[in-house]
């Protein structure tokens, strides 16, 4: 679509715009990488893995894109359980279709599906219960320590084991497992399924730019690196504002919510943006916005000060129109 736009933008002389409904991009645009995998493992009779490798093909499609990246994202998402000795062989194949793209979690979700099929491959020989070999083979905090060093953080700070234990308090896992024994005894035809499994995901916080300007009138233009695409990005961003700039007033009132509006921001009036992907744009975002938001706060807190001589509220349009009078930038 971009090649498309640029060259129809270059033989024209004039900007291009191009969209695509749905369903043209869902076919165009093909997904996720498929895998062949190839598997060994070794267990013990009470379903400790003591082994694994796997050799791994990923279909790339006729271009490498982000496929390079995907078995890091596989590995990632395979570090849930403790498979002692572990070792892969990836091969990413060029092949006579699409190139794959980035979908949500690129290489997370094969990675997960690949690990859960070793477990239940592992249960099915043992004839035990899938969950069972599950928490059999979480990590304890010595062998995470053991693998990933110091990136693992403290004690407290693995949780999987715990959260898990409580989702299957609350949802009360044994006695629905129960449920479904007892009706897939008694119908032989129809049969359901009940499963819970630890998912993990590796997450990075990465420099984000972001920029927040007071105008005359009152109301606030933020600009942020990271992408609205549906993830609400930009909701998050003006609710930080409103919350960083509302130190000065002792109130996050709707009327300076109201007044705060998001721009796209691009590569003149924000450089070096870096990208939307990981699951922590957002976040990003907010902080670059709030400490943004705290120089303005710093610059304009002794005004207010001022200001609040005899009075006891000052307002938003009160404050901005004393720093226009002071000629202070804002």
């Amino acid at each position: 679509v971009a090649t498309a736009c640029a060259l129809a933008a270059h033989r024209l002389r004039r900007p291009v715009r191009m969209y695509l409904d749905r369903k043209t991009d869902m076919t165009t645009v093909m997904g996720r990488h498929p895998m062949k995998v190839k598997y060994s493992v070794g267990f013990k009779e009470d379903g400790a893995i003591t082994a694994l490798h796997a050799d791994i093909l990923i279909d790339a499609g006729v271009s490498a894109d982000v496929s390079p990246v995907i078995p890091l994202a596989v590995v990632e998402a395979m570090k849930k359980y403790n498979w002692q000795s572990l070792s892969f062989d990836f091969k990413i194949c060029k092949t006579n279709s699409l190139s794959k793209s980035a979908m949500r979690g690129p290489g997370d979700v094969q990675g997960s599906f690949i690990a859960e099929t070793v477990i239940e491959h592992v249960a099915s020989e043992l004839r035990m219960e899938t969950h069972h070999v599950r928490k059999e083979n979480l990590h304890t905090f010595a062998s995470l320590k053991m693998f990933y060093g110091n990136s693992c953080g403290a004690t407290p700070d693995y949780t999987l084991p715990v959260v898990l234990d409580k989702l299957i308090e609350s949802s009360c896992f044994y006695s629905r497992a129960e449920s479904v024994r007892q009706f897939n005894s008694c119908n032989r035809w129809r049969k359901r399924g009940l499963s819970i499994l630890p998912i993990t995901y590796g997450v990075m916080l990465r420099p984000t730019p972001g920029k927040v300007s007071i105008l005359n009138d009152g109301s606030v233009v933020v600009e942020v690196g990271g992408i609205e695409l549906g993830q609400g990005l930009w909701t998050k961003v003006k609710q930080m504002t409103a919350f960083a700039l509302g130190n000065l007033l002792n109130d996050i009132s709707k009327e300076l919510l109201d007044r705060i509006r998001v721009i796209q921001a691009d590569t003149l009036s924000l450089v070096q943006g870096g990208y939307t992907a990981g699951s922590t744009t957002s976040d990003s975002s907010c902080e670059a916005v709030r400490l943004a938001c705290n120089v303005l706060v710093e610059r304009l807190t002794p005004i207010m000060v001022k200001l609040q001589e005899g009075v006891e509220i000052v307002s938003w349009d009160a404050l901005i129109l004393q720093v226009k009078i002071e000629l202070l930038s804002t």
